[in-house]
């Protein structure tokens, strides 16, 4: 069965190139804009993992990671913050949002298909 990556980010070159580098290696990927959209596409997708990024519009990813865990859609899978934050302030912070793990922009597809695979399973 093929499992499917939300990826959450305000920016459409990097929601680009999670699906590039995510879909050639058998993934479904589901794209959302900012944290309300992200929540919306939980609730619709029922993903298997999540990639949001920190800082976006309407809503922030710390404030969607908070309110993803709230739900049962949310509540059991692993959702990494895919970010140009590196600050140890805000990873405690997504941490404890709920966050399964922090990832750093600009990425390397190496690192982001094998962080996948190791959350998948």
């Amino acid at each position: 069965m093929t499992k499917t990556i939300l990826s959450v980010d305000d920016s459409k070159p990097i929601r680009d190139m999670v699906t590039f580098t995510l879909e050639p290696e058998g993934f479904r990927v589901v794209c959302a804009e900012n944290g309300q959209d992200g929540l919306d596409k939980l609730r619709a997708e029922r993903p298997d993992l999540v990639f949001t990024d920190l800082n976006m519009p309407v809503m922030d990813g710390i404030t969607f990671i908070t309110k993803a865990r709230a739900e049962a859609a949310g509540s059991g899978i692993p959702i990494v913050m895919l970010t140009t934050e590196s600050a140890p302030e805000m990873k405690e912070k997504g941490k404890a949002a709920g966050a399964t793990g922090w990832l750093n922009k600009p990425f390397d597809a190496d690192k982001l298909i094998a962080v996948t695979r190791k959350l998948l399973g």
